[in-house]
Order: C-alpha cells, then sequence, then structure tokens
C-alpha cells in the first residue's frame, strides 16, 4: 500500500474516512442526486445527441453492478443517469483532466474517492455494502481512462461480485471521447442484458492462487460483455484482430501503479 501521511487521511471526504467505522447509508442525497440526474440528462441533450439503448436491462431492483468501458471523464455522469435508482460510485482522489465543474459533481453527488494504485479495502467493503442493502454501483473495471481502447480490469470486480452475489449489467459507451472537442456528437450508451453472478466456491476456502483465478476469470466475463456493447474498434485487447489486440498492448499496463501516479 502507499503511505501517506495522518494529515493527508485528514484531507480525505468524509464517506472514505467512515470507511473505517463500517458506516455506509443507503440511499442518501435523495433530492440531490435527483436533481443532478436531471441536470445531467439535460446537458446532455444539449451538448450531444444522446442514444440510449436497452435500458430495459437495468433491472428495477435487487443488487446491481452498472459496469462500463473508462474512456472519458464524464463516464461516471452516463451511468448515473441510466436508472432513477440511487447509483453509488467508488473512483479517482483526483480529476487531473477534467473541467472544473466536472470535479465539482461527483462531490455533490456523493461518491467514494480513493487513490489510484494504492490498494483500498475499504472501496471494496463500501461497494460490498451498499449491494448488500440491495443497492447499486457503478464500476469501471478497468480503473481508469487514460486510453481509448478496452484494457484488463483491475481484480476488484471479481472480488465484488463473489462477496455480494450481484448480477453485472455491461455499459457500452461510445462516442463520449468526442465530448467538447465536436459540435454535439453522436453518443451512445449500449446496456447489456444483466450477468449472473452465478455459484462460486466461497473463497475463504480457497488458495490465493485459486481465488486470484476466480476474480480473474470473473473480471474477463464482465470486460467481455462490455466489448459486446461496443464497436469493434473499441475492443483492444479483447479485439478479434490481432494487429489490434497486440497494439492495445502498449496502453494496457496500470499506469497508476508506477510511483509517480499513485495517489491519483
Amino acid at each position: 500500500m502507499t503511505s501517506h501521511s495522518k494529515a493527508e487521511d485528514n484531507r480525505l471526504p468524509a464517506a472514505t474516512q467512515r470507511a473505517d467505522r463500517q458506516d455506509y447509508p443507503y440511499p442518501r442525497r435523495r433530492a440531490m442526486r435527483w436533481m443532478l440526474r436531471g441536470l445531467a440528462l439535460l446537458a446532455f441533450k444539449l451538448v450531444s445527441r444522446l442514444e440510449i439503448r436497452g435500458v430495459e436491462n437495468v433491472p428495477a431492483e435487487g443488487p446491481v453492478i452498472l459496469a462500463g468501458n473508462h474512456f472519458h471523464f464524464a463516464d461516471p455522469v452516463a451511468l448515473l443517469s441510466l436508472t432513477k435508482r440511487q447509483v453509488e460510485f467508488v473512483g479517482g482522489f483526483r480529476f487531473p483532466n477534467a473541467p472544473f465543474i466536472v470535479k465539482f459533481i461527483p462531490s455533490l453527488w456523493g461518491y467514494f474517492p480513493v487513490r489510484r494504485g494504492a490498494y483500498s479495502r475499504a472501496s471494496l467493503d463500501y461497494s460490498i455494502a451498499v449491494l448488500r442493502k440491495k443497492g447499486v454501483v457503478g464500476i469501471f473495471p478497468e480503473g481508469g481512462s487514460w486510453a481509448q481502447v478496452l484494457r484488463p480490469p483491475r481484480g476488484g470486480i471479481g472480488y465484488i461480485v463473489v462477496e455480494s452475489g450481484a448480477r453485472v449489467v455491461p455499459v457500452g459507451l461510445t462516442g463520449f471521447e468526442k465530448l467538447f472537442k465536436e459540435w454535439r456528437p453522436k453518443l451512445v450508451i449500449s446496456i447489456g442484458k444483466p450477468i449472473d453472478p452465478g455459484s462460486h466456491q466461497n473463497p475463504h476456502l480457497l488458495s490465493h492462487a485459486e481465488r486470484k483465478e476466480t476474480y480473474d476469470t470473473i473480471g474477463e466475463q464482465v470486460m467481455r460483455a462490455i466489448a459486446g456493447e461496443l464497436p469493434e474498434h473499441y475492443h483492444g485487447v479483447y479485439s478479434q484482430d490481432v494487429e489490434s489486440r497486440e497494439a492495445a498492448q502498449e496502453v494496457a499496463a496500470y499506469p497508476f501503479d508506477r510511483a509517480d501516479m499513485r495517489g491519483m
């Protein structure tokens, strides 16, 4: 785990500090989130030509993970606009490439910030706690938006699925990298059918290697389902084209594992 001072911990938003006390209120900020969701939909209509497909695939009840590709800083706003249910997010502590308003929205919404590249058991516990309350959690399995093709997932998605038993709804976000670069670009949010979590052997009875294999298998299943909701040129390491897969390997490594990138 990346080391940092106690003073830094005290600067983290209250939601993160509450994690150590196992205090996970859900649902919360109902009025604020209702307003922000409406504003998000209005904003998308003003700055883009947005098409949402498969909205009927988002379950109306029960624990749900919305799992999408992450190519742009507006992706979380896209996920929260998909359902009237309250969506909880775990996200990076900082947004270095986002406009001020985009940095401000997560604070109003109330997300759970983590330092990228640092192990965060609290963020995993938070997601699982929300799902055990039959809530909705938005996750970007790749762990960041440093490239515009699909990359391998981080280990957290598999762990959360096994521990929560939640269904995973794959979401493909197309065209968002064109936002603010083109005049009203065409954006598509394609929502796939839920992935049943299936039955898994109690992970606490497995060896470390067996647990990792289970989590990795689930993560790969989720990423392939997301690829199925995207055009081929976004598929990256999941492309059917050998050259495309090889090219994607150049951006597949998780940059926040580097010492100079941790904590972002």
